[in-house]
């Protein structure tokens, strides 16, 4: 295992290489800084002026890991940080994974998962996609499958081109890219209607029920995401899990296989799925839409 891995101009000394992380597949810390270094051209399109919360496992996924927001003072000066506000007063300095070489550090720290915010830096306040993250109870992915047909269909139905990702952990991402017009909580606002909508049509199977002990086992659809300083698993991000799975964006017919499951893809497979078939949100942004005119249509 190489000590070292250079990134362009940039060579980032890997600490403990041959530490494990992943104990049950014997995936290393240097696996990992490999897998984002090779992952980084169709990944970092997804991170780009994007705000980054690292979810790290310094002992390895058997133990508890911890998310940092705020830049520690030992980062290299080529890591680009960015102020944001707290909601709550004062600011962070996050990291904007910018680069490979952004990513293959953050992996030198055992960031396993990469978490992006919902919005640019440029314009904090203004999402550029709105998001319903289905999470089901236990690990039978059936009724996600069944759920994310159901948004897809009323999303399209207001005039939205809806996109899909699975998170690598047990559920699914749908996803809506945004012109971003439209400031957090109007998009809130929006998504918490759509959920509700959702809920009024299909009683028996879906709520937007928050509390867990008045959702009798339906599907919750979590549009609570839509908020300022909130995140979302980065696409090809590795999750702390067995198997080290990959959050993977999917086209909707792949959602049609009863075999296709959350954890489908991972850190073993993933390259073998992009050697074969382009990234199904390619371009997604091409397709932004504004929500004034869907709006209309919703109520």
């Amino acid at each position: 295992m190489p000590k070292n891995i250079k990134v362009g101009k940039h060579t980032i000394e890997l600490a403990h290489a041959d530490k494990v992380l992943f104990p049950a597949d014997n995936i290393t810390k240097g696996d990992l800084a490999e897998y984002y270094h090779r992952v980084a051209e169709v990944m970092l399109p997804y991170l780009q002026q994007r705000a980054i919360t690292m979810h790290r496992f310094p002992d390895g996924i058997a133990e508890d890991g911890f998310y940092q927001q705020e830049a520690a003072d030992y980062f290299p000066d080529w890591v680009k940080l960015v102020s944001l506000r707290r909601i709550r007063g004062g600011s962070v300095n996050h990291i904007i994974c910018s680069n490979s070489a952004t990513l293959v550090y953050i992996a030198n720290l055992a960031c396993i998962t990469p978490h992006a915010w919902m919005s640019r830096v440029d314009h904090p306040n203004y999402p550029d996609m709105l998001i319903f993250d289905l999470d089901p109870p236990d690990d039978d992915f059936e009724p996600v499958r069944k759920a994310a047909g159901v948004i897809r269909n009323t999303l399209e139905d207001l005039g939205l081109k809806p996109y899909a990702k699975t998170t690598g952990s047990r559920g699914l991402h749908v996803v809506v890219p945004l012109d971003r017009k439209s400031d957090f909580e109007s998009v809130h606002g929006f998504t918490k209607e759509v959920a509700a909508l959702i809920a009024k049509r299909e009683p028996k199977t879906m709520t937007d029920e928050q509390r867990k002990d008045k959702r009798k086992g339906r599907m919750f659809i979590d549009y609570l995401r839509n908020s300022y300083g909130q995140t979302a698993v980065a696409p090809y991000a590795v999750r702390s899990r067995q198997g080290a799975p990959v959050a993977t964006p999917i086209d909707w017919d792949e959602l049609r296989s009863s075999k296709l499951h959350s954890q489908s893809y991972n850190i073993k497979n993933i390259f073998r799925r992009l050697s074969r078939k382009d990234d199904p949100w390619d371009g997604m942004w091409d397709n932004a839409c504004s929500l004034d005119a869907v709006r209309n249509r919703l109520k």
